[in-house]
């Protein structure tokens, strides 16, 4: 698994507060597509934290299903590791170490919403799935950069694991 550690405030383990760890997903079907989640007034590929006492695979299971109502078997553990750290969580001064470890996920089920299981933020700001075509997703992401739609550091982060993807697999 690769690892790629972003550290735009030069902070080290000392100046952290806590430690963020959270899974994601790649779910691509057999049409070229991958599905995308908008929440928060951003995008973003579906996933969420890691409880306290689940294992990585574990989380992305329960996370997928919560999010997208998708029943997935995973065959790889996690490709791509991204590390974080950040200088201000959320507006909240808090120095923190987030880390997300992105899945490769094949699957031609459509997403269920008689399935899913919407946290309080999610519910309240419409969440959303849809695919994109896979060769559409890295001008999806610039033009979403350039016009504001999705968050700056979300968006780089998505590119990243775009271009990781790509440099492993061969494309999506």
């Amino acid at each position: 698994m690769r690892q790629i550690f972003i550290n735009d405030y030069s902070l080290n383990e000392a100046d952290i507060d806590f430690e963020v760890i959270r899974v994601k997903g790649l779910i691509i079907n057999s049409r070229g597509e991958v599905l995308i989640a908008r929440n928060n007034n951003t995008y973003q590929f579906p996933g969420g934290h890691k409880e306290e006492d689940e294992s990585l695979d574990a989380s992305l299971v329960r996370e997928i299903k919560e999010e997208t109502g998708i029943d997935v078997e995973l065959e790889d553990g996690p490709f791509l590791e991204i590390v974080t750290y950040d200088n201000n969580y959320f507006g909240t001064n808090k120095k923190v170490c987030n880390k997300i470890y992105y899945y490769r996920i094949f699957s031609d089920q459509a997403p269920n919403f008689f399935e899913t299981s919407y946290d309080e933020l999610e519910c309240q700001t419409d969440f959303e799935l849809f695919y994109i075509k896979i060769q559409d997703l890295e001008k999806f992401l610039h033009k979403s950069l350039d016009d504001g739609s999705i968050d700056v550091k979300i968006g780089r982060e998505m590119l990243l694991v775009f271009r990781e993807y790509s440099n492993l697999f061969g494309g999506m």
